[in-house]
């Protein structure tokens, strides 16, 4: 292959060593030194992970974890556009704002279905097995380029402008990477067999409503405890489904997957864990509730979840 995903992982690595080395340069910012680190520690991660051994990428996350959680992952000096200069940059540039931000899924879009066999000799041009998300990074280079030629500004302050939203973000951007392994390691801890355990010890899952009922809601659930949907998938899947919903009531897996996955994704609507889906919006909108969209996004999650269960009982068979 040519472009391979291991350039999109240096590619965001480099924009956070630039970020922490920019964070580390700004005297106004109140807490500049662990800023800097945090960053810096999450860019070697991208960088070089691989060949570290993973103990020491453990000891990072770790650190990682404590900085953020003592509060040291700050906001430094920004300095914005007037109201008065961003509405004049809006009104001049009018709806060619929205050329980038659509060039990313339209790109996405034509990487993954059209170039997906393309090859320069013998290599395949994209990463086959990473396709989707190559395509994604190329996306987001030409979206950059565009942005720049619009604006007529420059890729440094691109970076400045990443540094900004990474800023405003703070430690919640880490999240969506680590409780994505957070169900592999649940996985490996046998927390699902431990769920199976007590699922069929103490609930009568002989029942198929029953069983139903446990696996639509405890997606839900762990996703809620996780923040993630493929992160509960493997720990319901492999302990309520598998052995329940297939072994004994001989559900159809890709039904019982589907609507699994899609059970996940209301416990996603109902959670802070699910930062970047519900809290960076409500920072990014400066909302006078953190929770809002969580509150807003309720009654749909509650009204999906009784869907699914009459979706599954009906159809996993």
């Amino acid at each position: 292959m040519i472009i391979s995903i291991n350039y999109l992982y240096y590619l965001v690595g480099a924009i956070l060593a630039l970020t922490a080395l920019m964070t580390l340069a700004d005297k106004e910012h109140p807490k500049r030194f662990s800023s800097a680190l945090f960053w810096g520690l999450y860019a070697v991660v991208f960088l070089i992970g691989e060949h570290l051994p993973p103990e020491l990428v453990g000891v990072g996350v770790i650190v990682m974890a404590l900085l953020a959680g003592f509060g040291g992952v700050g906001i430094g000096k920004h300095r914005p556009l007037s109201e008065q200069d961003a509405k004049a940059s809006a009104k001049r540039l009018g709806h060619k704002l929205f050329i980038p931000a659509l060039s990313i899924p339209l790109v996405t879009v034509i990487g993954t279905v059209m170039m997906k066999n393309v090859k320069i000799g013998d290599a395949f041009l994209l990463d086959p097995k990473n396709i989707t998300l190559v395509s994604l990074g190329i996306g987001c280079i030409i979206a950059l380029a565009l942005s720049c030629w619009l604006t007529r500004d420059t890729p440094a302050q691109g970076m400045r402008e990443s540094r900004r939203l990474t800023d405003a973000l703070g430690w919640a951007v880490v999240l969506p990477q680590m409780l994505g392994m957070l169900g592999l390691v649940f996985s490996d801890a046998g927390v699902g067999k431990a769920v199976a355990h007590l699922t069929t010890s103490y609930i009568n899952m002989d029942m198929r409503l029953v069983a139903v009922v446990v696996y639509v809601l405890g997606m839900a659930l762990f996703t809620i405890i996780m923040g993630n949907g493929f992160a509960a998938f493997p720990v319901m899947t492999g302990g309520v489904a598998v052995p329940v919903l297939i072994g004994i009531h001989h559900g159809n897996p890709a039904v019982i997957a589907a609507i699994g996955m899609f059970s996940g994704y209301c416990g996603t609507l109902l959670t802070p864990m699910a930062a970047n889906f519900n809290i960076v919006p409500a920072a990014l909108l400066e909302l006078p509730d953190k929770n809002a969209v969580i509150k807003a996004q309720a009654p749909t999650a509650a009204a999906l979840l009784i869907v699914n269960i009459v979706l599954m009982y009906f159809l996993m068979s």
